[in-house]
């Protein structure tokens, strides 16, 4: 089958295109016919070595398609034996695209529980850009920050795939969204995805700025992909709720530890989900009207490279698909 490989660890340029034996099928494992994949700031990291994947290698974790056996219509679900306890993944937790050939290809194996029907109503690019986001994003909102209708969010970004998926899960329930952006352009149209208004991050006072657009008192819940946890405090109200889930603009935060335990704030760590995650995810889709995942651009699985390039440009308002 033809895949994008690693044969090395770096920026966009060394992902190339190559002939790689194909998946066999095993008992307990699907092999999927891929139509999409999507990316993710995730395959950047993987691509980077963060994860010291095992070289040569295929990544990515997104993928919608046929599988090979039964001829239905599937997606994949990337997050692998997450285990019993819902809480946290266990020992045995991994992503797919890690520590194992990934979507960036035409065939993929993966465990039979992690292919699941894919919604009638979304494209195949669609279907390949909702998985993790989807899944990760959920649990983020519901099963850690317990978002609830009536609350305020403030999303920092705007068009990345988890602003624009937290944006469309949290108004379609019934949140006040704001978002934060250095470009009017993508809050306007994280407007269009449900958002009630948006700040500019790039003027110093934003988190004061935003706090202003739900009264002065501050957020029942602030989502933070980016890693800015000084700021992000300031835009929570008292007894509010961080949800952290990614370090895109900063590794490292400082925060000063008595304002924090006097303003009664919750600092809570997420990443992936589980599978009862993602049949909440289901349950939402299925009872609420969300709107299909936001596609920015799809490129032939021959042009990774110059998706790469957009993903890490910050300019895609939504998620980067490779069409196959």
């Amino acid at each position: 089958m033809r895949a994008a490989v690693l044969d090395e660890f770096g920026p966009p340029g060394v992902l190339r295109m190559a002939a790689v034996p194909d998946p066999e099928a095993a008992p307990g494992w699907s092999v999927v016919r891929l139509k999409a994949a999507a990316l993710n700031w995730h395959d950047v990291l993987v691509r980077q070595g963060r994860y010291d994947s095992p070289l040569p290698h295929v990544p990515g974790a997104d993928g919608a398609g046929v599988d090979a056996v039964t001829g239905d219509e599937v997606m994949v679900v990337p997050s692998l034996w997450w285990g019993e306890d819902v809480a946290a993944p266990g020992a045995g937790w991994e992503i797919l695209g890690d520590r194992r050939n990934g979507t960036y290809a035409e065939l993929v194996r993966v465990p039979r529980e992690c292919v699941v029907p894919k919604p009638a109503g979304l494209s195949w690019a669609e279907a390949a850009a909702l998985p993790l986001v989807g899944l990760t994003t959920y649990r983020a909102l519901f099963t850690r920050a317990a978002l609830k209708e009536g609350e305020s969010l403030l999303v920092l970004g705007a068009g990345g795939g988890v602003a624009t998926m937290a944006v469309s899960l949290a108004s379609a329930v019934g949140a006040r969204v704001v978002v934060t952006s250095s470009s009017q352009e993508k809050i306007d149209r994280a407007r269009g995805l449900g958002a009630a208004a948006g700040v500019r991050y790039d003027h110093p006072g934003w988190p004061e700025d935003a706090r202003g657009l739900v009264g002065g008192r501050g957020f029942d819940v602030v989502l933070d992909s980016v890693g800015t946890w000084e700021d992000a405090l300031r835009a929570l109200r008292p007894g509010g709720r961080l949800v952290v889930l990614g370090a895109s603009r900063a590794e490292e935060a400082r925060i000063a530890v008595r304002p924090y335990y006097f303003g009664q704030y919750s600092l809570l760590g997420t990443t992936m989900g589980s599978p009862q995650d993602f049949a909440g995810l289901m349950s939402v889709l299925a009872s609420y009207n969300v709107p299909p995942p936001v596609v920015d651009r799809a490129f032939p699985l021959d042009e990774v490279v110059a998706a790469h390039e957009r993903l890490e440009s910050g300019a895609a308002f939504g998620r980067l698909v490779l069409e196959i």
